[in-house]
């Protein structure tokens, strides 16, 4: 093999060996959508917070520590899917609910990446239905996970369900960052 050739190989894998990595990460959580105890339809003002989503630190987060990545290395943060699935009562379904949409937050600055209008006609019945949010384009979350926490907030209308629901939310992220 020629110098020159030899040379282009080590220069191609030097470029590989350095370029950015891509892997996804998910973070999951519940939240509990209380009854309405009145007998009469009264409107869901406020959707229950997700306690895990709270207080997110993507340098604890294991996907992050498996590729030994912190946060401040991260270039682009995308969100694949956001999904809530109803886990109890396994005989309801979302007509209770009507729209829905997801924020990220990390002190007072906020974005929202997700949402979803007209769920109670969506035809999601029992048992187990599982609702996905459209993502908004590409909105890049990367200035969120690089705070020193961020949150994910739901925000949502319709009305009480008759029981207390509890809900499954996973958002599913593909993060850019670091290298190979």
């Amino acid at each position: 093999m020629s110098q020159v050739s030899l040379f282009a190989v080590v220069a191609g894998l030097g470029l590989v060996a350095c370029s950015p990595s891509s892997f996804t990460t998910q973070v999951q959580g519940e939240a509990t959508v209380p009854a309405n105890t009145t007998g009469a339809p009264t409107l869901l003002n406020a959707f229950p917070a997700i306690s895990s989503f709270a207080a997110l630190d993507f340098n604890e987060n294991q996907d992050f520590k498996n590729r030994d990545v912190t946060k401040d290395e991260v270039t682009r943060v995308e969100v694949k899917s956001l999904s809530l699935k109803v886990l109890s009562p396994n005989d309801q379904g979302f007509d209770f609910l009507d729209s829905l949409e997801a924020v990220a937050r990390a002190g007072d600055r906020e974005s929202r990446f997700a949402g979803r209008d007209g769920i109670a006609g969506l035809g999601l019945n029992p048992p187990n239905p599982t609702l996905t949010l459209k993502a908004d384009g590409s909105v890049d979350l990367r200035p969120y996970v690089a705070a020193p926490t961020m949150a994910i907030i739901l925000r949502g209308s319709g009305r009480l369900p008759e029981r207390e629901v509890r809900l499954q939310a996973t958002v599913v992220l593909e993060v850019e960052g670091g290298l190979l």
